[in-house]
């Protein structure tokens, strides 16, 4: 698609959003063309309009790149796998720009890279002018690196560390995005909005060779040393953990990290491309997965309520506890977060508008195997 087909439909007048709003809008779309403008279109209007959230206003929008992108799931492209779709992200740009956003970043710790985020995009054979020319004034930004970090801090004081460093992309925005993929995950049960944010932490400070007391240079690695299993440290510039003597499990630790993160920066905006995705697990690293063709869009201005709204549609239960469904060997993120004040998952006190979700349920299936980590 080209800019003409982007900014081909005009948004309603105007609404401010009800920030934090337990409002969620499921849109049906069976591919990647014209029709994503369209549905997006509908959702954010449906979510009371977009120009009320982004006009005149910074935007930093995380996307899921999950794994290197050569890495591909029985030949997909990865936009139809484990990554969102290029369509997806550059439909989102250009509405944001038609809405009135001042500036818009484009943010993902880009793998094990410090390069700059569009040599990523081309390892794909994605074109990054792209994302370039959807809209006035859009940057790519690999936050993996930076001459300097912010600190976010969670509110409720955390639960496993009481605050974050990060790339200050994701402090110096008016209105944060997470944009991801309709997903499960081995190690936390579900990848979306919340999961997403896991990748805001740079590997220079939360990476197997982050720096030991200030933050290295080296993007080598991944951050199951620090996160998953809590094996070492991050980086003593940074806060360290509450307790260092809780559990040093996965399954304790990523959903209260995941926590965390949609507590210290809070998610204004949650959207789900659940077009095409993989059932079983978050990359093709993972044994047990298949190619799922769920054929809708989620959109939402709460994380946790947009995220058990899209659990739903997987055929899982939001409300369940950890060692059920999809959450077999990990406590449920969206509870913790629940029990925090970040959002609700009861099904029952989330306005579902568009579709219903009876009506798109794309039943994932039990997780595949788990990498050794």
């Amino acid at each position: 698609m080209d800019r003409r087909q982007f900014l081909a439909a005009a948004l309603a007048a105007p609404v401010v959003l009800r920030a934090q709003s337990p409002r969620v809008a499921i849109a049906r779309c069976s591919v990647y063309s014209a029709s994503v403008y369209d549905a997006l279109t509908t959702m954010f209007d449906q979510l009371g309009g977009l120009a009320g959230l982004v006009q005149n206003k910074s935007v930093t929008i995380k996307v899921n790149l999950t794994g290197p992108p050569e890495l591909h799931l029985n030949g997909a492209p990865v936009g139809s796998a484990q990554w969102v779709h290029w369509g997806v992200i550059g439909c989102t740009i250009a509405l944001m720009g038609e809405a009135g956003a001042s500036r818009i970043l484009l943010c993902e710790s880009a793998g094990d890279t410090a390069g700059p985020l569009g040599d990523y995009f081309v390892r794909a054979g994605w074109d990054p002018t792209y994302f370039l020319n959807a809209a006035p004034n859009v940057g790519l930004v690999n936050t993996n690196i930076a001459d300097r970090y912010s600190r976010l801090m969670v509110p409720y004081g955390g639960y496993l560390f009481p605050g974050y460093d990060m790339h200050p992309a994701y402090e110096e925005c008016d209105v944060f995005v997470s944009l991801t993929k309709l997903k499960q995950h081995v190690k936390a049960g579900i990848t979306l909005s919340m999961k997403n944010c896991f990748g805001m932490l740079p590997l220079t400070i939360y990476g197997t060779n982050a720096g030991i007391d200030e933050p290295g240079t080296s993007t080598s690695g991944y951050r199951a040393e620090v996160m998953h299993l809590g094996w070492r440290a991050p980086s003593k510039s940074a806060p360290q953990e509450v307790n260092p003597d809780s559990p040093r499990d996965a399954g304790y630790r990523l959903p209260r990290v995941m926590s965390d993160l949609c507590g210290a920066r809070p998610v204004h905006l949650a959207i789900v491309d659940g077009i095409e995705s993989m059932a079983g697990g978050e990359g093709p690293w993972t044994t047990g997965l298949s190619l799922v063709q769920p054929h809708v869009l989620i959109a939402g201005l709460n994380p946790v309520s947009t995220d058990a709204v899209g659990t739903a549609v997987m055929g899982f239960d939001p409300m369940a506890a950890g060692g059920r469904g999809t959450f077999r060997d990990v406590d449920n993120m969206m509870e913790l977060a629940e029990a925090a004040g970040v959002g609700t998952r009861d099904l029952r006190n989330i306005e579902v508008v568009g579709e219903k979700i009876e009506d798109v349920v794309c039943p994932f299936g039990p997780l595949g195997a788990p990498t050794a980590l």
